[in-house]
């Protein structure tokens, strides 16, 4: 097993164009990671988040392809496509989620079911079946997971939304197991409310989100998130100090819970 450091590393940052995945993949860039893939579905915010981490990481080399997550066609298409163009693959930061309305189960229509399944279960598993046999060969990689804190915690208006993202959890420390004989290390991160995305703007707008993560965000002691207090975990369990460390689900919520 080889660990490689991170000035050394390519990596694929999912769903990356905007919010909390671009920061992760700016920051990466930032710590040292010469070769970069963002993912998304638009084009213009793919080459629109290209520019911007060039500014901030000049000497990396950052590309965009588009692509769905939720196809696995197209998942295992960027995935050796960031192979084809990079010449290797040894981070992957799984951070595509499913647009969603917070709102009790029994109001939820049953048809949003399949389009919450795909987003936040099936692109994981995608991405990570495609990565897998990858970074076996090369004896190596790291991937990591980006779920949500109603993981952990029972959270009106996301039983769906919950349940997939303890599967994701779930997943996440079982492909660790499977993965360390083959020196491949799997995390998954928790965020709770984050400010400053689009994804926080949303709930925000709505009254029952607004109501239910109002009074979260009093129990956010040390403060809550932004993108800028999520990426840097994912930038150390990417990078060698962290070579000892797989299987974790770690939480990011500035106190809301201890769960």
């Amino acid at each position: 097993m080889k660990i490689r450091e991170l000035n050394e590393t390519v990596a694929l940052v999912t769903g990356s164009t905007a919010g909390m995945p671009f920061e992760i993949a700016a920051q990466m860039a930032e710590a040292g990671a010469p070769r970069i893939m963002l993912n998304g579905r638009n084009a213009d915010a793919g080459a629109a988040a290209v520019a911007r981490i060039r500014e901030r990481a000049p000497k990396a080399e950052v590309l965009f392809t588009a692509a769905d997550m939720c196809v696995p066609s197209q998942a295992e298409w960027l995935v050796h496509e960031t192979v084809a163009k990079f010449g290797r693959l040894d981070v992957l930061v799984n951070s595509v989620a499913a647009e969603f309305e917070l709102r009790p189960f029994h109001e939820m229509p049953t048809e949003t079911y399949q389009h919450l399944v795909n987003g936040h279960l099936f692109s994981v598993l995608h991405t990570c079946h495609a990565a897998m046999p990858i970074m076996m060969g090369q004896e190596g990689g790291v991937i990591i997971n980006i779920a949500s804190d109603a993981a952990k915690v029972a959270t009106p208006g996301e039983s769906v939304n919950g349940a997939l993202k303890a599967a994701v959890a779930a997943f996440s420390r079982v492909l660790a197991l499977e993965g360390s004989r083959h020196g491949i290390r799997v995390h998954c991160l928790t965020p709770s409310i984050v400010k400053d995305t689009r994804r926080y703007d949303q709930v925000m707008a709505k009254d029952f989100g607004q109501r239910l993560f109002a009074k979260a965000e009093k129990k956010a002691r040390l403060g809550v998130p932004t993108p800028t207090d999520v990426a840097p975990i994912a930038v150390f369990l990417a990078s060698p100090a962290a070579a000892r460390i797989t299987g974790q689900t770690v939480s990011i919520n500035g106190g809301i819970s201890a769960a």
